[in-house]
């Protein structure tokens, strides 16, 4: 399994970089795992996405789909990408620690 040091801390990841034990996850785990998606800062609209796909994967256990992330919080899917250049599947849900999404988001 392999394994990613952020700021002094070591994860346990798959080979796309997401967590390998989810419920490790908290504020200071998502500011670290954003900076593999080059993201210096978290900003209020980082952690607005970032705590709605958390909540969402945590109530259904997956991820939602993008028309779902989008109209529940109010961003335009532009913006997702503006925040998360890699997208909400690679970037959003990785830094949400989330699995990664086999569907649609």
């Amino acid at each position: 399994m392999p394994t990613i040091e952020l700021n002094g801390r070591t994860y346990a990841v798959d080979e796309n970089g997401f967590l390998e034990e989810p419920l490790i996850w908290n504020d200071d785990v998502a500011a670290d795992l954003a900076t593999t998606e080059g993201i210096t800062a978290m900003t209020d609209e980082h952690w607005i996405l970032v705590r709605y796909l958390r909540d969402y994967y945590l109530k259904f256990g997956i991820a939602p789909m993008v028309r779902k992330l989008c109209k529940e919080t109010g961003f335009k899917l532009a913006r997702v990408y503006d925040l998360f250049p890699s997208g909400p599947a690679n970037g959003a849900c990785k830094v949400a620690g989330l699995p990664k999404p086999t569907g649609c988001v």
